[in-house]
């Protein structure tokens, strides 16, 4: 068995790009933990944290953000009118740095020396380096 490259906590859905990611950084030799945040979407959690564990991930997070993201995003955003062409609320732009900023708070809390993120026709992990 060779060596981890380290361990690298993922923001992951459960959906097909998270998971694709999840097992490509498991085929480059990374140790990888699932960090899934509840914002408030329909999501069966317990399936997706099935399909993590079974994909290789070596621990999965779940974690309940709803009130700090209405309270310190959304809210914010209202007020400011934060609204794209007159008609779109921007919720999941505004999720991405709620779950970002929890996501390195679980890589500092289990010493992980990366970070990724998975988007359709986008992969990202980074070092802390």
């Amino acid at each position: 068995m060779s060596q981890s490259r380290g361990l690298v906590v993922l923001a992951y859905s459960g959906g097909l790009d998270t998971s694709c990611i999840l097992v490509w950084l498991k085929e480059q030799g990374y140790d990888v933990i699932a960090y899934l945040a509840n914002i408030g979407q329909d999501e069966n959690f317990e399936e997706a944290r099935k399909k993590a564990v079974s994909l290789g991930a070596k621990k999965v997070y779940i974690e309940d953000i709803r009130q700090e993201f209405v309270e310190e995003f959304i809210w914010p955003a209202v007020q400011a009118n934060a609204i794209y062409e007159d008609r779109y609320l921007l919720g999941t732009a505004l999720a991405r740095p709620c779950i970002a900023r929890k996501q390195i708070e679980v890589a500092q809390k289990e010493g992980a020396q990366h970070v990724s993120h998975g988007a359709t026709g986008k992969v990202g992990c980074s070092s802390d380096q």
